[in-house]
């Protein structure tokens, strides 16, 4: 059943005729990760190198994504069912992609996003208890295949990533109420993601001060881009 239900998505799913040409980077964690600061940083010193870089962000990154992602994380009377989050997710994703982050890559540049696919089978996946084959099958649709070339897992302990969205009391949203077994779920899924994608997903200890986090993000991440090809490495004129 599973296997049919993959194949009609797949039968849709379109590939792009334009050849990628940029690196997409996505960073991943929990409430509280620090992997919004770390991509701020990130953004500042691949700039300083000469990249041209695009910051964009899950879910979000176009006006009608946007929307949805007011729709996805304001707390409201209505319930939203763990089905309608994960299409509301996957349907902001296919405007990110496709108005944001493929035509960047085509133009060779660095994408960094905040959250992407991987957060979508930590939560709506493990934490939520959907079907991993399925939701698979719906990101793909969403993405047109689309993956990262490398994705920045920042793991800290729930406790102390709730510690720290608790003091951003503004910009608390529903996410950050749900149960701290909710969380524990979240952080084991992306361990799992990590354990089974090691040469994409690279863990890395958010408990350090944001310097020594950000200086083990950039050896990282400017490893990576040693190894690719020239065509990535645009520099500003």
């Amino acid at each position: 059943m599973t296997g049919k239900f993959e194949g009609e998505i797949e039968v849709h799913v379109r590939r792009s005729a334009s050849r990628r040409r940029g690196v997409l980077i996505t960073l991943e964690g929990i409430e509280g990760s620090g992997k919004t600061t770390q991509l701020g940083r990130l953004a500042r010193w691949l700039r300083g190198e000469g990249y041209r870089v695009v910051v964009t962000r899950e879910p979000g990154g176009t006006p009608v994504a946007e929307k949805l992602r007011s729709v996805l994380l304001q707390t409201a009377r209505e319930r939203i069912t763990p089905e309608c989050e994960a299409l509301l997710i996957c349907a902001s994703r296919s405007q990110h992609v496709a108005h944001v982050i493929r035509p960047a890559l085509q133009k060779g540049a660095i994408v960094l996003c905040d959250r992407f696919s991987d957060s979508t089978m930590a939560y709506q996946g493990y934490a939520r208890g959907l079907h991993l084959a399925r939701l698979r099958a719906l990101d793909r649709l969403a993405t047109e295949g689309l993956r990262p070339d490398l994705t920045l897992l920042f793991d800290v302990p729930v406790s102390k990533g709730l510690r720290r969205r608790a003091r951003e009391r503004k910009s608390q949203n529903r996410l950050d109420r749900e149960h701290r077994r909710f969380h524990r779920r979240v952080r084991s899924g992306y361990l799992d993601l990590a354990a089974r994608h090691p040469g994409r997903i690279k863990v890395i200890d958010g408990r350090a001060k944001p310097e020594a986090v950000a200086a083990r993000v950039s050896a990282i991440v400017g490893s990576h881009l040693r190894r690719q090809p020239a065509s990535h490495r645009l520099k500003r004129r």
